[in-house]
Formats: C-alpha cells, structure tokens, sequence
C-alpha cells in the first residue's frame, strides 16, 4: 500500500476546515478507505499481540501517570516509516494539515497520533486536549478502525459542545472526527467490544523554550 495523499483543495477537505470554521468540530462518516481501515487495525492487533500498547497515562511529562479509574485505552505511538498502512494515513493527515492551514490560517506545524485499543468496559472520562502548560494542540484528529459496529455496542465519542448539548459519535471504521482541541470537552463511553482508533493533534510552534 503506498502512502496516500490528496490535494489540499480536495471538496472532503474543504468541508472539514468548513466546519470547523462555523461549528469547532466536524463529522465525516466516510473518511478512510475501506481497505486502509482495515489494514490500521490489523497493525493495531499486530501490535496490541506482540505487547507494544501500553496504558495510557494521564498528564504530561515527569507528573503523568496510569489511572485506570480516569482512562482505561492502551496505546502506541506511530512514527513514518513503520507500516505502509500508517504512512499512507500519514499522507492523508498531512494533506489536512495543509487545507486547516491555507483555510484557517492555523500555523500548524506538525501532527502526532497514536493507535489506542480499548478493551471491553474500558473508558476516557470528560477532558480537554489541551495540557494546562502546553498550547501546542490546536486541532484533535480520531479515526475509527472498527469493523460492524452497532450502536449498542457502545463506545461513543461524546462532545459537549456548549452548556446544554451534548452529541454523540458512534465509533464506525473509516470515520472522522476532528474538532478544536482546547475548546470542546469530551469523553469516551464504555464499549461491550474491543474499541480501536487512531487518535491524533495537529500542533502549532509552542510558547515554551525546549
């Protein structure tokens, strides 16, 4: 599979910076291709089987730590170069990069994203993307990886997007929710089903001098 790339004035990419621009968030049910889909969470499993997702911490740096009663994914970071699979997201990450900032004037530098595994029960409560001590996340990116998922199996991505409403996500493979990382709260709901995912932010040049 070869690394995948569109133009930044694609109509898909357009609508997300759209979005973004009226509403902070933006749902696109058919993002990834079928095949790909499927070939991420085959290097998810491939990965979670030969012991390379841990869990999750909370916090950044020397404070952060495992608390299972907050968060219970198990992830691993992805980097260019490890699996065709996750070079060709890459590609399609990059291309949203460029669209968010010829649209939105962003200053997005670059994009980190990791797989995350939630196993049955397992949970992410209410919180923001953004570290108190760190501004770099601007954008949060999740595309979904799972195969026939049903409603009631649970799992959904909740957003609250003001006071009163709340909007749910449910977690169906090839989809994409991208919203702004220090603005719009969320959680993730318990699952009867294994939960994999592909979370990941777009960064801008950060305050801080290291």
């Amino acid at each position: 599979m070869r690394a995948m790339q569109i133009p930044s004035d694609h109509p898909l990419l357009l609508r997300i910076v759209d979005d973004l621009a009226a509403n902070g968030w933006s749902q696109q049910n058919i993002f990834l291709p079928l095949d790909l889909t499927r070939a991420l969470a085959a290097e998810c499993r491939k990965r979670a089987a030969e012991g390379e997702l841990a869990p999750a911490a909370v916090g950044r740096g020397p404070l952060s730590e495992v608390r299972e009663g907050i968060r219970g994914d198990h992830i691993q970071w992805i980097e260019p170069g490890q699996a065709d699979a996750c070079d060709s997201y890459l590609g399609l990450m990059d291309s949203l990069r460029e669209a968010m900032n010829r649209g939105l004037f962003l200053g997005l530098e670059d994009f980190e994203s990791h797989f995350a595994m939630y196993p049955p029960g397992a949970f992410y409560l209410r919180h923001l993307d953004r570290f108190r001590d760190d501004d770099r996340r601007m954008v949060s990116a999740v595309v979904y990886l799972n195969d026939a998922w049903l409603p009631e199996h649970g799992g959904q991505l909740r957003m609250y997007l003001d006071e009163s409403a709340e909007y749910d996500v449910v977690p169906v493979g090839g989809c994409l929710v991208v919203f702004l990382s220090g603005e719009v709260p969320h959680e993730v709901l318990p699952a009867t089903r294994e939960r994999l995912s592909l979370t990941g932010w777009f960064r801008r040049r950060g305050n801080e001098p290291f």
